[in-house]
């Protein structure tokens, strides 16, 4: 099946960056990263989530994390110089991001916020993000996603 291209592939195909579009049957009912590594028969531990928080003083940030894993919200507050952090909510996804939820990915949004991936991602030859759209994964390299987008590596779970 081959699939449509997003902002996320558009922008690694300008830095020449290589990928994989990996699509999947969108389950309206369940957007988790485990129901999506079930459909897609990928590791949920390689399969990584993007989260948009808000800080108390810094303003918004993305914690990027495993499908298995929750963010650290005292741990990613600390780290972001922060004193408390929350998630946005999902109104605010789509005018912050350009994305909805269960298809935010970190590459090609609105903005560039401060962005944290958590350490895991690089014991991988590859790991999955969401492409830009529900029912597509974008599989590439860790080091690819830091050439994209300013990251900071650390464990936030």
């Amino acid at each position: 099946m081959s699939a449509k291209k997003t902002n996320a592939a558009r922008l690694l195909d300008k830095l020449n960056i290589s990928y994989e579009l990996i699509s999947y049957p969108v389950d309206e009912n369940d957007l988790s990263a485990i129901h999506v590594a079930q459909l897609t028969g990928l590791p949920v531990e390689q399969l990584f989530k993007t989260i948009l928080l808000r800080g108390d003083k810094t303003g918004f940030l993305v914690c990027i994390v495993p499908g298995n894993k929750e963010v650290n919200l005292k741990q990613a507050a600390t780290l972001s110089g922060n004193k408390k952090i929350e998630p946005v909510s999902v109104k605010e996804l789509l005018p912050l991001t350009g994305y909805i939820r269960g298809g935010c990915s970190p590459i090609g949004m609105k903005k560039t916020f401060p962005t944290f991936l958590h350490d895991s991602a690089l014991k991988f030859p590859f790991i999955y993000i969401s492409a830009g759209e529900r029912g597509l994964q974008l599989k590439l390299s860790p080091q690819d996603l830091q050439r994209v987008i300013p990251i900071t590596i650390n464990a936030l779970t």
